[in-house]
This record gives structure tokens, sequence and C-alpha cells, in this order.
């Protein structure tokens, strides 16, 4: 097992590259992809510091992120599979054709 500073400079590194891939990725289910990275970072420091602290409060914050990840990707892939259908493109950009 690795120390505690281990996890979370791999949290860190992690949630960098899905920061970058959210600013610089044009492709909406790249783009999902990569805001579930950054949670999955969060939730890698969240028990990391549980497991300093020697409780569990960490990892009863992570089981709440996971339920609103989950919730999250069923609404986010239902909205880019209706972009999908009305634009066939899944392209951020493609999608301001969207306007009223």
């Amino acid at each position: 097992m690795g120390s505690v500073v281990t996890y979370v400079g791999l949290s860190l590194v992690l949630f960098a590259i899905g920061a970058v891939g959210v600013c610089i990725r044009r492709n909406a289910i790249v783009v999902f992809m990569c805001i579930e990275m950054m949670l999955n970072a969060v939730n890698l420091a969240f028990v990391a510091f549980s497991k300093l602290q020697g409780n569990l409060d960490g990892q009863v914050a992570v089981f709440f992120v996971m339920v609103i990840a989950a919730a999250e990707s069923a609404i986010g892939l239902a909205i880019i599979i209706a972009l999908f259908r009305n634009l066939v493109s899944v392209e951020t950009t493609d999608a301001a054709q969207l306007k009223w």
C-alpha cells in the first residue's frame, strides 16, 4: 500500500487530465468521460483523506458522489443521444445550431 501522498498525487494527475480534456476536446462523449474522470479523482482523494483521518466520512461522501455520477451518466447520455439524433453529430460546437 502506498502512502496518502501517493494517492493524492494520483488524484491530482487524474483531475488535471480530466480538466484539460474538458477544455480541449470538442466531442461530447469524450468531454463526458473527462468529467467522469474528474469525479473519480475526487473520489480517490476522499478515500485517501478518509484513510488518513481513520474514519469513514470520506467513504460515505464517495458513496453519495457515485450515486450522483450514476444519475448524471443516465441524463448526460440521454442528452448526447438526443443531440446525435437531431444533428447527426456529437461535436459540442454543432450544438449552437439548436438555438431557438
